[in-house]
């Protein structure tokens, strides 16, 4: 597959292109886009997605969620398959999502670890074990992102609320006052270079269980979101995401 990578100045976006210069899931690096770097057609590199117009299969997009409408308008307009990896994404931009979806594949995770995925899995899966328990969302960043509470944290509690239909998030607790049954709470921490860690409290009382994933090199991200890249291969259009994936 030929890949496009958007947003390959960032440190995201340079491991991707390495991963795809290698041959990973058996890639082929098309083009590497960023108004961070020096335009140079003959090595494959661009400023701007419309400046490259050369054979494709999927985009991966490791940029802004600002650039979410030039993205999609460029993977429709030229049928391409486009993995999503930016968060922060406004109500808008998520709905211009889902109509992209309609004409083409998109792959769409607010966190495209495998871990991740298993973790949003076994948090519903628990949830519904314990329909009374209390349950607490803890989230560590590194001190330079964006997004609060991340989109992460709320993929999780969203798993949850599958179960828990009048599910109710508590984002940032910080006024007085006795906690509601039917919370379910989120907590954002941003400290130095943390990777970032998830961890979900489950309490009803009498016991407590703990699910807890941590990522230790953001090299994870990039590998998770290649694999959807080839995942998308040959598939309809429409709006795929981990669960997909993992099956």
């Amino acid at each position: 597959m030929k890949v496009i990578v958007h947003g390959a100045g960032g440190h995201m976006g340079r491991i991707i292109c390495g991963m795809a210069e290698e041959g990973k899931c058996g890639a082929e690096l098309a083009a590497q886009i960023s108004p961070e770097l020096t335009a140079d057609p003959a090595a494959g590199i661009y400023t701007a997605l419309n400046d490259f117009s050369g054979e494709a299969d999927v985009v991966i997009d490791f940029s802004n969620h600002s650039a979410t409408a030039d993205l999609l308008e460029y993977c429709t307009g030229r049928g391409l398959s486009v993995v999503i990896a930016t968060t922060g994404q406004t109500a808008e931009e998520r709905a211009m999502i889902a109509e992209a979806a309609e004409r083409i594949p998109v792959f769409f995770a607010a966190n495209m670890s495998i871990g991740v995925a298993v973790l949003c899995d076994l948090a519903r899966r628990a949830a519904a074990a314990f329909p009374e328990a209390d349950i607490e969302i803890i989230e560590l960043h590194h001190h330079r992102k964006l997004d609060v509470p991340s989109g992460t944290a709320l993929m999780i509690a969203n798993a949850i609320r599958d179960v828990r239909a009048d599910a109710e998030f508590n984002i940032g607790r910080h006024e007085n006052g006795k906690r509601r049954p039917e919370e379910i709470g989120i907590h954002s921490v941003r400290i130095g270079n943390e990777v970032g860690t998830h961890e979900i409290l489950i309490s009803n009382g009498n016991e407590t269980l703990t699910l807890k994933h941590e990522a230790e090199s953001r090299a994870l991200f990039a590998e998770g979101a290649m694999k959807a890249a080839a995942f998308l291969c040959g598939k309809p259009a429409g709006l795929y995401n981990m669960q997909d994936m993992i099956g």
